[in-house]
């Protein structure tokens, strides 16, 4: 274990936290909330118990996710089993820009099928159940995992650094724009345009209204950065449509 390599994914990982969901927060709780505030998807706001539960599972969750990577590429014995390489000509430029929607692919099948097996009544309480406490999620509630959703969470670097080459860059540039779209996703506004949900490409995107309104009813609408899998299995709920409109033609 190389604790150098712990301590910097740390700093990495709860640095791009914090700042990103503290100025989601800043823009749309602070500065513009009395201009904005009727566009919200739940009228209501959290409480300042909520900000807190959320911003301290979340820095646990910091230093879980951090322990992974640390592990596995900071351990020469456990590196040379995986597929990560340094020197991006190896697999050439093409595979390099392909690796981030393959990632995208791979990480949103990943988790809506974890995320399905958390909702079972036998798992639930034990581990989802306090993701779940932020009926009305504020960006602070990205993170906000038990110990154990969290390390499951996780798991999806193992899955990329042993099944598929990737590069320091994919790592780094994917789990940044991970973050960012977890924090779109609790931030509580829905930032694609009116009609989105029914267009022929918006159809497949996740947004912050399927995924608000997960949290808020505790059933469907299981994807991460795409809409694929529910609408595959039927697990997209029947009134997302109409309540993307109907957030959207607020005045």
């Amino acid at each position: 274990m190389n604790w150098s390599f712990y301590f910097q994914d740390v700093l990495i990982i709860g640095s791009r936290y914090l700042l990103i969901a503290s100025i989601a927060f800043i823009i749309w709780y602070v500065l513009f909330r009395r201009i904005v505030q009727s566009k919200k998807i739940q009228q209501r706001f959290p409480k300042a118990i909520d900000y807190a539960r959320e911003i301290g599972f979340s820095i646990a969750t910091v230093f879980i996710m951090a322990f992974i990577p640390a592990l596995v590429l900071g351990s020469p014995e456990l590196a040379k089993y995986t597929k990560f390489y340094k020197d991006i000509n190896q697999y050439g430029n093409l595979y390099f820009i392909l690796a981030f929607p393959l990632m995208a692919i791979m990480h949103d099948t990943y988790f809506y099928w974890m995320h399905r097996l958390m909702h079972h009544p036998s798992v639930f309480k034990l581990v989802h159940l306090i993701h779940h406490k932020s009926t009305n999620p504020s960006p602070f509630a990205a993170y906000a995992f038990h110990p154990l959703e969290a390390i499951v969470e996780a798991g999806i670097f193992l899955v990329f650094v042993f099944t598929i080459p990737v590069h320091l860059f994919h790592l780094l540039f994917f789990f940044l724009f991970m973050i960012i779209y977890n924090v779109y996703g609790h931030l509580g506004w829905e930032l694609y345009p009116k009609g989105f949900s029914r267009h022929w490409i918006g159809k497949w995107i996740n947004t912050s209204v399927n995924h608000n309104m997960h949290h808020q009813y505790f059933k469907g609408n299981y994807g991460l950065y795409f809409l694929f899998w529910d609408r595959m299995m039927g697990t997209i709920r029947k009134d997302y449509d109409e309540r993307f409109d109907e957030v959207k033609s607020r005045k």
